[in-house]
């Protein structure tokens, strides 16, 4: 009944629409070849979302108009139209419209189903989790969950990869996030409904996400067990006033601004907010990092060797190690060119929006693919090539502006895409280090049956314990403990620093002194510093870099710029700044 309904409206806007009035020296948007009478592309789209985007580029190029049942859609392709979109206002081209499809998972008034204003609100509660100073103390965690995982591996196996990613970044993602507590609470059922829960979220759901189709009871099933088995740690810590050191416990504390707090409902639905920021995007990339790898036995070696490199003489993985495996970061970045694990990004038109010459209205559908356009020849040599050095000085594809939007784009960016990328890093090293891995011989392609674009299972792979292994568990034992005590000298505001917390902090990548100690002053010409706020998400990175330089305002938690040009002893920590700045929305000239 209801896909008849669908049918019947689209019939009555069909019979009711008229030549809009386009103002003068613009046109409509091409329009996509095919499709059907009345029901336009809308089997192509459900069918096969990413071959009609494909096809849209090829025959068409920038700008493709289609309809899908009663909606007009417009795909915009490429670094100009994608600037376009990301920096347009959400009262001009707002995602909370479009993504209204993960109401069903985060529940119904939170995040995109709630109104802006309390939208901003809940987010500004899910950014704890996120920021530059947590941040660092994530590494020892997730080597931790990663050795667990692998502690039953015996010496040589098979093991199907994705569903091994799959279930070890959940525990990752949730002890990082929501705590140790919440991780050692959960069980594997908790994979397997979070899997439910993730697979309700397909294109089909743009269309209506209560058709009364499989996948979307499982996931409906799924969300009423999720609530039961969070509300339940929520009430046991309530129960017995336990507290905790996590993001669970800062929700539970978190208010509004009229000094509500929040429901077990509400909770329930930021946390798994919170999961799939930290979870969908590193479950898939790491899988197909480490395939691409494989299928590039080159790129692997110089990987294994980095890491060798980095742990072979007992160095902790700590966050400033992780740091220095760029030919990994440059692998993955790869993987997340090729396999972008969300393959379309959407935006519905709320007022008229004009991109050059093309006029489109008000409640049109604007659609953005990473995967698409991260295969247009001029943007990137070769793109079907996995290619990481691409991303090395001199070449550098992925810095034109909005060219690379593997985690999407502007002030809606994910937020968890820097976790993502020291999650799959952390994870990489202590496999990489550990074991030795081959093909089983599957064939290895994206399954593109939901949104979030994994390889198609099994895909298993081949291990064997290293003989000699670079990264252990005992390696990661001395973040967590040095990160802590230096985050806590500091909020203290503590203008004196003890010794032995500066040199655990340094071991760390935590800066714990308050004042700048002279060290790697850079020289040459004056630097020149700008910062595009709009862009920017609050991760505080560059006042963790450089803080006498960059400050993060209480008012709206985006950078502040202190001071436009630093003084030379400053410039080595600003440029690490922006290339630490997971939005990279600093911008540094050099001036004579």
């Amino acid at each position: 009944m209801q896909l008849r309904s669908l049918v019947d409206q689209t019939v009555k806007r069909a019979t009711r629409r008229s030549a809009s009035e386009i103002p003068s020296g613009l046109r409509p948007p091409p329009r996509l070849s095919g499709g059907l009478p009345v029901m336009g592309h809308s089997v192509e789209f459900v069918r096969a979302t990413i071959e009609l985007l494909f096809r849209a580029n090829r025959e068409l190029g920038e700008v493709a108009a289609f309809s899908v049942f009663n909606r007009e859609m417009v795909a915009m392709f490429g670094p100009e139209a994608h600037e376009a979109v990301f920096r347009a206002p959400d009262a001009v081209l707002s995602p909370t419209e479009a993504y209204k499809i993960m109401t069903p998972v985060f529940g119904k008034d939170v995040v995109y189903d709630a109104t802006p204003e309390k939208m901003a609100e809940q987010l500004k509660m899910l950014l704890p989790a996120l920021k530059d100073r947590r941040m660092r103390t994530y590494g020892e965690a997730v080597v931790h969950e990663t050795a667990a995982s692998t502690r039953e591996w015996g010496t040589s196996g098979v093991v199907d990869f994705v569903e091994f990613c799959r279930v070890l970044t959940n525990f990752t993602s949730s002890r990082c996030l929501l705590g140790k507590e919440f991780r050692e609470g959960m069980s594997e059922e908790f994979a397997r409904v979070y899997h439910d829960l993730e697979g309700g979220v397909t294109p089909l759901a743009y269309i209506d996400p209560h058709l009364p189709v499989p996948a979307f009871r499982k996931r409906d099933k799924a969300r009423v067990r999720m609530v039961e088995m969070i509300s339940g740690i929520v009430r046991d810590r309530r129960a017995h006033q336990r507290t905790g050191e996590d993001f669970l416990q800062t929700l539970m504390e978190s208010n509004y601004s009229d000094g509500r707090g929040l429901s077990e409902h509400e909770i329930t639905g930021l946390l798994l907010a919170g999961i799939f920021a930290g979870h969908h995007t590193s479950s898939v990339t790491t899988a197909w990092t480490l395939l691409e790898l494989l299928q590039n036995p080159t790129q692997l070696q110089r990987c294994v060797a980095e890491v060798d490199r980095v742990f072979g003489d007992g160095r902790p993985v700590s966050h400033a190690a992780l740091r220095e495996l760029t030919t990994i970061e440059n692998a993955v970045k790869e993987a997340l060119r090729l396999h972008p694990p969300l393959f379309m990004l959407v935006r519905v038109v709320k007022q008229d929006f004009t991109y050059k010459q093309y006029f489109i209205p008000k409640g049109t559908w604007i659609v953005v693919s990473p995967t698409v356009s991260h295969r247009i020849p001029t943007v990137f040599r070769d793109p079907d090539a996995f290619d990481p050095d691409r991303y090395l000085p001199g070449r550098e594809e992925d810095k034109k502006d909005f060219a690379y939007i593997a985690f999407g784009g502007g002030r809606h960016k994910c937020l968890g895409n820097a976790f993502a990328i020291l999650q799959i890093k952390a994870i990489l090293a202590l496999l990489l280090g550990q074991f030795e891995f081959g093909l089983c011989g599957d064939a290895i392609a994206p399954s593109f049956q939901g949104l979030v674009i994994g390889p198609k299972e099994p895909c298993r792979v081949r291990y064997r314990r290293r003989a000699q292994p670079s990264v252990t568990m005992e390696m990661g034992t001395e973040l967590a403990a040095a990160a802590k005590d230096a985050i806590v000298a500091e909020v203290s505001g503590a203008k004196e620093v003890p010794q032995a917390v500066q040199q655990a902090a340094a071991a760390a990548g935590c800066p714990a002194h308050a004042h700048v100690n002279g060290a790697s002053a850079s020289k040459g010409a004056s630097l020149r510093v700008k910062v595009d706020r709009d862009l920017c998400q609050g991760h505080a990175v560059c006042a963790s870099e450089a803080p006498e330089v960059f400050a993060v305002s209480p008012k709206d938690h985006k950078v502040m710029l202190k001071l436009a040009r630093p003084p030379v002893e400053l410039h080595d920590k600003v440029r690490k700044a922006a290339q630490y700045c997971p939005n990279h929305v600093i911008r540094i000239e050099e001036t004579d």
